[in-house]
């Protein structure tokens, strides 16, 4: 169908724009007239124009007669930018198509309420699951103040993530590497233990592909970490500072030293885990951090499945055995029952190089 061909136009603008709008949703917009592409835009960054009015911008003919598709409902406020609906009145055009509604409390309906009310004809819901899915981290956010987590384990066929001795570079090969690199990219933060960062001293930027680095979160309750340690220092690619989460454990010394270096600490309610899972979301919220990769160690993903906290899991399978002396890839889970088991749903899977790339959500 016409409508769903120009919206797949769309859609692959907006995942240009994908992991650089946050907190704002990746957007794209197609102006179309008589069966052919006359602009188009995309949401670039959050402060920037937004989709509609990027593709106006680029209009280099006349709009009359011309039917705008979006991949999200128009705003209708004023924000960092103005009301994409009074541009898209003020162009003069009079059919929109809308493939998802803007969840965001301000618009949710509004924005097509106030086209209608225009005169502009609006159609919606065309590739209504697509034009959601692309930005799932901001529809949670939006609607549940906390990101969008993403569990990324790397382990052996038998669900091994090191030796013996502790050895785990590398387990996965170097396409499955850079692929953690892009994920890394896509994400506003990336998390790990304290025990990862003692053991391996990450750095948890992007080498391998082109991108920002996302911030740097480290769980900590009692604040062991050296603070020279390379997840702390900042440079230039950073989207924001390093954030450590801890608990009133830490020495108060340390924590103090930390803040002049720089870094972001925010203390939260110890667990049994260490810390308080769904405090840290909420406070991940507010710094408005829409999606959260969570890299490891097998104690965090044991803490954040047990906690009911992740949203999606990505799993890269290497054709290698480690044994049961080796280091498993999630600690104890204490289930009561194999039905109390988390399970995964929309699995898919595909080849990573030599490894196995599985994926899916848990809800």
């Amino acid at each position: 169908m016409p409508h769903e061909r120009f919206m797949r136009a769309a859609l692959r603008l907006a995942l240009k724009g994908a992991g650089l709008t946050s907190p704002n949703p990746a957007v794209g917009a197609v102006l179309v007239k008589d069966g052919r592409v006359i602009s188009m835009g995309y949401h670039r960054k959050a402060g920037l124009p937004h989709a509609e009015v990027e593709a106006l911008n680029a209009l280099r003919e006349d709009v009359s007669g011309a039917t705008l598709y979006v991949t999200l409902e128009p705003c209708c406020h004023w924000g960092r930018t103005p009301p994409c609906t009074d541009a898209v009145v003020n162009a003069g055009i009079g059919k929109v198509v809308v493939g998802a509604r803007d969840p965001n409390p301000r618009v949710a309906g509004k924005g097509i309420r106030a086209l209608k009310a225009a005169g502009v004809e609006v159609i919606s819901g065309v590739l209504e699951a697509e034009c959601r899915e692309i930005n799932a981290a901001y529809v949670k956010y939006i609607t549940m103040k906390a990101p969008l987590v993403t569990l990324k384990l790397a382990s052996s066929l038998d669900g091994r993530i090191a030796a013996p001795d502790g050895e785990s570079r590398w387990i996965t090969g170097s396409v499955s590497r850079a692929f953690v690199h892009r994920l890394r990219t896509l994400a506003d933060a990336v998390m790990v233990g304290s025990a990862t960062v003692l053991k391996d001293d990450p750095l948890l930027t992007v080498r391998s592909v082109k991108g920002k680095n996302p911030r740097r979160v480290v769980l900590d309750s009692s604040f062991r970490i050296p603070l020279d340690a390379k997840v702390l220092k900042r440079n230039d690619a950073d989207k924001g500072p390093p954030i450590v989460f801890t608990t009133a454990a830490a020495s108060g010394a340390k924590v103090k030293k930390a803040v002049k270096a720089g870094v972001h600490v925010i203390k939260v309610p110890a667990a049994k885990e260490g810390v308080d899972i769904r405090k840290v979301l909420n406070e991940l919220g507010k710094l408005e951090v829409t999606s959260l990769l969570v890299e490891g160690g097998g104690r965090v993903a044991a803490s954040f499945l047990k906690a009911k906290a992740v949203d999606r899991l990505i799993l890269f399978l290497s054709p290698v055995f480690l044994g049961g002396d080796a280091v498993p890839s999630i600690g104890p889970l204490e289930l009561k029952a194999l039905k109390a088991s988390p399970r995964l749903k929309r699995l898919s899977t595909r080849s990573m190089g030599d490894d196995i790339l599985i994926e899916g959500s848990f809800s």
